[in-house]
């Protein structure tokens, strides 16, 4: 035995506790009566987790404010000084901005990314290959998929095409989109599944950025899931229409994407930050609450997106807080939602990545986070920070806890 945690608890039986041993990188034994390992941690009662699981994060253009403004701070300004700056960047420049972003997911308990990144003739393939760089210096510690994505269009920009195809010839293992940046948004979401289809991937889109639910592009998706057979296999993100949607319109969605095997995934910071700004009071929050939609069987996952950009001027890389932040945001209280809000940041997020080897499981990967608290609902509620991260077995992260002073006397 290489590794055993003493005492530790998990998620699905928070009340006792057990130890855990992993060998080789692998999680070997669970239950009591488990001998040293060549380490023993004794956890004293804290709960073991699964890596944390961050399904859509945009390294290639993290840590940019500097060089952005925000002055209406909406999509299209977002776009706008996004693409006003990226003719700038280098290989080198993205390779050591996205390092800074993986280290702050790092330390926060991540194991596994898929990371969107955008091509056009602007950036070519720059944007990529310096994200690919940061992957390979990290990957001791996470590992990192790449979603390639048109942001700024695809059939209206010439040349995007091609490159999304050389992304996944290059390796890329997903493929997105970005419909509201085109004329024809249905045209380019054929072209993706096209994409998808060729090259045997996973979608994840960007979809229904707005409060307007006059047209929802996810009736379009559900349909083009159905008839190409990629149930579970396609993602959607934001969808803040969801949000301005009644209570039996949303149940109504909800089903239909359970039935399509439709994940979703909503962006706290972001959603929150550039929705409703045509409002100059009542704004609407523009977050759809997916809790509501677990219950009806959809696959749903809360993430960062951006970190330090026009479209999120703020991030730490901590998936912990950004389940705190959806539950204040979507009004939940109930301990078991806070619970589902945690699991909405690890086994859910896994589910939606389709990672087969993940979770505390005789034989999967010893992905593994220690936080400082005993209770899955409470990590959330006090965005309990974690005590030691474990990638294949191997410590990544160690976190001091807060020693006091004695007080005066």
């Amino acid at each position: 035995m290489d590794l055993t945690f003493r005492n530790a608890r998990l998620v699905e039986a928070p009340d006792r506790m057990l130890d855990v041993g992993v060998t080789g990188g692998r999680i070997t034994a669970i239950g009591g009566e488990i001998p040293d390992g060549a380490r023993t941690l004794d956890l004293e009662g804290r709960l073991l987790l699964p890596g944390l699981v961050e399904t859509h994060i945009h390294l290639d253009k993290s840590c940019i404010l500097h060089r952005c403004s925000s002055e209406r701070g909406d999509v299209a300004e977002a776009i706008s000084e996004v693409s006003r700056v990226k003719p700038d960047f280098t290989e080198e420049d993205v390779a050591e901005r996205a390092g800074r972003t993986l280290r702050k997911c790092v330390v926060n308990g991540t194991t596994r990314i898929r990371t969107h990144v955008e091509v056009d003739p602007v950036i070519g393939l720059r944007g990529l290959n310096g994200v690919k760089a940061a992957i390979d210096a990290w990957r001791w510690a996470v590992d990192t998929e790449i979603c390639v994505f048109p942001q700024e269009g695809l059939l209206n920009n010439p040349g995007t095409d091609e490159l999304m195809v050389a992304a996944l010839k290059d390796g890329a293992r997903c493929v997105g989109a970005a419909p509201y940046t085109d004329t024809d948004p249905h045209g380019q979401i054929d072209r993706v599944f096209e994409m998808a289809r060729d090259f045997d991937v996973d979608i994840d889109m960007h979809l229904d950025f707005s409060t307007d639910i006059s047209s929802v592009d996810a009736d379009y998706v559900m349909r083009k899931t159905d008839a190409y057979g990629w149930g579970g296999r396609v993602a959607i993100g934001h969808v803040s229409k969801f949000s301005a949607m009644p209570p039996v319109q949303l149940e109504k969605y909800a089903k239909r994407l359970a039935g399509a095997g439709v994940a979703v995934t909503v962006l706290p910071s972001t959603d929150l930050f550039l929705m409703g700004r045509e409002h100059d009071h009542s704004v609407p929050r523009g977050v759809s609450p997916v809790h509501r939609m677990l219950e009806h069987g959809v696959t749903c996952s809360l993430s960062t997106n951006n970190v330090l950009n026009p479209f999120t001027p703020f991030g730490d890389g901590s998936l912990i807080r950004m389940a705190n932040l959806y539950a204040n945001i979507a009004q939940v209280g109930r301990t078991d939602m806070l619970a589902a809000c945690l699991e909405m940041v690890t086994t859910r997020s896994a589910r939606l990545m389709n990672l087969e080897d993940y979770g505390i499981g005789i034989g999967n990967t010893a992905d593994l986070v220690v936080v400082d608290n005993t209770d899955p609902a409470m990590t959330v509620a006090e965005i309990s920070q974690p005590l030691y991260a474990f990638k294949a077995g191997r410590q990544t992260v160690q976190r001091s806890l807060p020693v006091l002073g004695e007080a005066e006397r």
